[in-house]
């Protein structure tokens, strides 16, 4: 076994992806990962024939699944059933951790709430994500991360261009950064566990989730009363940090955020040095007020080579901070992405391997394996209820 957290036993009860996307990351620090799942699977089992992915592609048939539930166990429970509802509670008598993001009363429904699974097992860490929190008029409210995340908690609103409809947002943005942040509480309250010798609850919602990521613009608002301005490109505040197009069409961004360093360091690049003492530019209170006019000289300037020469230039300017806006094709051709570790190579079940994205965490003293790709279906319920007898039998 491998990884920080080998030898822990979590239980998921998680659809779509934001309580699954915990457990993936939970699975792959090496921690066991029980999947239950209904008769007829988790619906994000069918995320591939929403992106048209040929069903009989074994391996390809689901990527978004695959991505959140690799490494885990799967096991069929109807809940719906006595029969179901106490295996389940079986499963959760000597598990370490549960996690889910099923709404609170259906839980409750099901005999999976805390108060009833703390009373069974005292050390066990429940682990709960929900659309808009565990208490209000809307904790039990239906959301996905695109209401309670991306809309509600004023992502897509600041991410919007005056007099421009709200962009619409990628898949599982606010789920994955969820799930991360479940992933850590998880591990908090372990260690926790350690001291006290009791679990506990703990949980986060896609709307705190939003607010958090939101929230140089929310705790500017709360203290000073005001809204810091949506950017416009034509004319932001600090030409330095602002996105320009090379010649052949490539975008790139600049990221000089420190005036004082990054402006000499463009006009050298861009061959301008009498900026640096033209009245019109010479400060970045003047470049502000003649931003317009320094944006589109920019843009002119940036026009006449390709971005593969204006990367030679820059890489001249050590204080000229940038970057090139990639696209997916982009980023899986960059060496850098692979040298940080972004891609891992999952095993298969045919002795082959699967490149996937790899969880944005590494451990040098107790280094991760991924041990398998997502389950099939109930692949693993004779197994995991098979130990779940012998474990019973051991303790009585």
């Amino acid at each position: 076994m491998a990884g920080p957290l080998a030898g822990v036993r979590i239980v998921e009860l998680g659809v779509w992806v934001a309580g699954p996307a915990a457990g993936g990351i939970l699975a792959d620090w090496g921690a066991d990962v029980v999947k239950i799942e209904p008769p007829a699977g988790d619906p994000a089992r069918t995320f591939g024939r929403m992106l048209g992915i040929d069903p009989q592609d074994r391996h390809h048939v689901s990527p978004p699944f695959q991505m959140d539930n690799r490494g885990k166990r799967s096991v069929v429970l109807d809940l719906a059933t006595a029969e179901g509802q106490t295996a389940a509670r079986g499963l959760l008598a000597d598990a370490d951790v549960f996690l889910t993001n099923i709404r609170p009363g259906a839980l409750r429904r099901i005999g999976c709430d805390f108060e009833t699974l703390a009373a069974a097992n005292p050390r066990l860490v429940y682990g709960l994500i929900t659309g808009y929190g565990a208490e209000g008029p809307d904790a039990d409210r239906p959301a996905y991360d695109v209401a309670a995340f991306w809309a509600r908690a004023g992502l897509a609103h600041l991410l919007t261009r005056p007099g421009e409809t709200p962009p619409f947002q990628r898949g599982g943005m606010g789920d994955h950064m969820a799930g991360m942040t479940l992933a850590g509480a998880v591990c908090a309250a372990l260690l926790a566990r350690t001291r006290t010798g009791t679990g506990q609850l703990v949980s986060t919602s896609l709307y705190r989730q939003g607010a958090y990521t939101v929230s140089f613009d929310l705790n500017t608002f709360l203290i000073t009363g005001h809204p810091i301005a949506i950017g416009r490109r034509e004319s932001m505040g600090n030409p330095c940090m602002n996105n320009y197009t090379a010649a052949d069409g490539r975008r790139f961004w600049l990221v000089g955020l420190q005036g004082d360093r990054h402006w000499p360091a463009l006009c050298a690049a861009v061959a301008r040095p009498e900026w640096l003492a033209d009245e019109r530019y010479a400060t970045g209170r003047a470049r502000a007020a003649n931003a317009a006019g320094l944006i589109a000289e920019l843009d002119e300037i940036f026009a006449g080579a390709t971005l593969a020469q204006w990367s030679e230039v820059f890489a001249g300017q050590p204080d000229l901070f940038w970057s090139p806006i990639n696209s997916l094709e982009d980023v899986v051709a960059d060496e850098q992405f692979h040298a940080a570790g972004g891609i891992v190579y999952v095993p298969d079940a045919d002795g082959g391997s699967v490149p996937m994205v790899a969880t944005p965490a590494d451990f040098h003293g107790t280094p991760s394996e991924i041990r398998r790709t997502a389950p099939e279906l109930g692949e693993h319920t004779d197994e995991v209820l098979t130990e779940l007898a012998q474990r019973t039998n051991r303790s009585t």
